[in-house]
């Protein structure tokens, strides 16, 4: 695929007509400060969804695409065919927003989560069609999203806007950052890349291999979970993250691990409640049907364990745990959940 070279040093495009390429920079370059604060609001809408969802992740990040990048993708030729006609339209990585989750079931789920909660315009399994072609390589999952119309209520600024999100694992991430950097920035002598391009798929093939290692590690340890006696801190009340992390992973087997200080904030609304032991606990959530909790609540994606647990003090107590000191932050979404909980034949 013959591509044109990106914007020469003197700001000049080489498409075979720059004239409507540079009329799309030119307007891309006024509306890109714009966007700049629109990327971090769905940063925070995502990550916010990831919480609530108890989606375990490492990170999420964005970026606003620069005016270079831009001029540079919008001027991309193919047979001497502007790759892109409507810039501004078509070049929908505008917003970029990246999420690293540690294993791949993880991208699953975020991808899911995305898809039932946002408008999923787009969806490209790059790591399948990779997979499809035979060979090892570049593997992330990237989506299109906006927000669903009506927008919600605190993000109705995002309405009408549109950002790509990248879902990969941190291996994953690190082996397309560490190729992206070799070749974009790298000098490699010709004689050399065919070396080079065997090495990058050898440590592709690799670092699969771990990613699947990681999840049957993971695997093994929920399968062991709450077998293992854990030491109590005697001059803190609260159940310790790391015993209820275990305590969760047997109680919903079938859940995701959640972000690891979601453990620590649920414990302390554990607290708040008086609940300080594993025994109360569970004892308490014998009041409930969790079945019938996942049947109200109509997850399209899985829930992770926190979640789970957040969902079933919801049902216990109602209002008073939508009204606890830690809750205070998301009362308009705990009502909304409760009001699903209480749904007759939901």
């Amino acid at each position: 695929m013959a591509t044109s070279d990106a914007p020469a040093p003197d700001g000049t495009l080489t498409a075979p007509d720059d004239q409507p390429v540079r009329e799309a920079v030119r307007q891309y370059a006024a509306l890109q400060p714009r966007l700049v604060p629109v990327t971090a609001r769905f940063v925070e809408l995502i990550r916010t969804m990831l919480d609530d969802a108890g989606i375990n992740y490492l990170s999420v990040e964005g970026r606003t695409k620069s005016v270079a990048s831009f001029a540079a993708k919008a001027a991309r030729t193919v047979d001497g065919h502007l790759l892109y006609p409507d810039p501004l339209t078509q070049v929908t990585d505008q917003v970029g927003v990246r999420v690293i989750t540690y294993v791949h079931a993880d991208v699953a789920a975020v991808a899911g989560l995305l898809d039932d909660e946002m408008q999923m315009l787009d969806d490209r399994d790059l790591g399948q069609e990779t997979a499809r072609a035979g060979r090892f390589g570049y593997a992330s999952r990237h989506l299109l999203v906006t927000p669903d119309d009506p927008a919600p209520a605190s993000y109705d600024d995002l309405a009408g806007h549109r950002a790509s999100v990248q879902v990969r694992t941190v291996l994953q991430h690190a082996w397309a950052e560490f190729e992206h950097d070799i070749r974009y920035k790298g000098t490699v002598p010709a004689e050399h890349a065919p070396d080079l391009d065997r090495r990058f798929t050898l440590a592709a093939g690799l670092l699969e291999l771990a990613d699947q290692e990681f999840s049957a590690i993971r695997e093994r340890l929920q399968e062991a979970a709450g077998q293992q006696p854990h030491e109590e801190d005697p001059s803190d009340p609260r159940i310790s993250g790391q015993e209820l992390a275990a305590f969760l992973a047997g109680q919903y087997a079938d859940a995701g691990w959640s972000h690891t200080d979601h453990y620590g904030w649920i414990a302390g609304l554990l607290l708040e409640l008086g609940i300080t032991s594993l025994d109360e606990l569970a004892d308490l959530l014998t009041s409930v049907d969790p079945d019938a909790i996942i049947r109200r609540m109509g997850y399209r994606y899985p829930a992770g364990a926190v979640r789970r647990l957040d969902d079933a003090l919801l049902a216990i107590f109602g209002r008073q745990y939508v009204e606890l000191t830690g809750n205070a932050h998301r009362v308009p979404l705990l009502t909304a959940r409760l009001e699903k909980l209480s749904t007759p034949g939901a």
